[in-house]
């Protein structure tokens, strides 16, 4: 896929890895388009990148999302493709009854249904356009469960398993699906996790966007940076060990 001169939507695009798609696909000569909930980083990543174009929206609300739709396709009918990069990664303790059920599917909300959502909103425009693509961001824990974030891990399998078919589906138009199976980062997203991961494990997320574009610019429809491949191998040839290993901060979690 050429990588210059598209017009990208990106959301979750003020933090992570979201923020570094933005800076290296402006680099590329992209317009691009961020999307997050909290307007005061949005300006900041305005202020930051002063090219790049910001719309606060929630990929949690379908309304939202129409909302999103009809601005963005107004304000920038070359749109070509979406970047699903919104996520959220927490510690649950399933034995908690403070948990309502509202609060207990948040991750699903904004992981899942934002993606699922966001493409069904998009893909009758998408399909309009000469060269279209969509790239989903899953985990690897997709491929193996982190028991500690229970409600993460089953998102990104959903996710994961939505892209193969959605794929499938779009086989006869011009649109590419690619997944990012994407490491363990230095992102926001793990810093609450900083007692429970090997912070020598984590990948730099300059780096592994770096990889991620290109494996899009090489058509590589499956993109594993970093220690990823190594979990896609391990899930298949010893998907109990790897899950015994991280099972281990569970028990830090239940005697706390």
């Amino acid at each position: 896929m050429n990588l210059k001169n598209n017009t990208i939507l990106i959301t979750g695009g003020t933090s992570g890895f979201g923020l570094e798609f933005t800076k290296q696909l402006l680099d590329l000569g992209n317009t691009v388009i961020v999307t997050g909930r909290n307007q005061d980083k949005l300006d900041q990543t305005k202020k930051q990148f002063p090219k790049v174009n910001i719309f606060q929206s929630d990929v949690s609300d379908p309304k939202a999302i129409k909302e999103l739709f009809q601005k963005v396709v107004t304000q920038f009918p070359n749109l070509n493709m979406l970047i699903n990069n919104a996520g959220e990664m927490r510690k649950i303790n399933l034995h908690d009854t403070s948990i309502d059920l509202e609060n207990i599917t948040k991750e699903i909300d904004i992981n899942l249904s934002g993606p699922i959502r966001m493409i069904q909103q998009f893909l009758p425009h998408l399909k309009k356009q000469k060269n279209g693509a969509i790239m989903n961001v899953t985990s690897g824990l997709a491929l193996i469960p982190f028991p500690i974030s229970p409600i993460y891990g089953a998102t990104k399998s959903g996710l994961r398993s939505y892209t193969k078919s959605l794929r499938v589906q779009l086989k006869n138009t011009n649109i590419k699906v690619f997944e990012l199976v994407a490491p363990a980062a230095k992102t926001p997203l793990n810093d609450k996790f900083a007692n429970d991961v090997d912070p020598k494990s984590l990948m730099e997320a300059d780096k592994l966007v770096t990889i991620a574009i290109k494996g899009l610019e090489n058509d590589k429809l499956e993109i594993y940076p970093g220690i990823a491949n190594v979990l896609k191998i391990m899930s298949r040839l010893a998907p109990a060990f790897f899950l015994k290993q991280l099972s281990k901060p569970v028990d830090k979690m239940l005697n706390s």
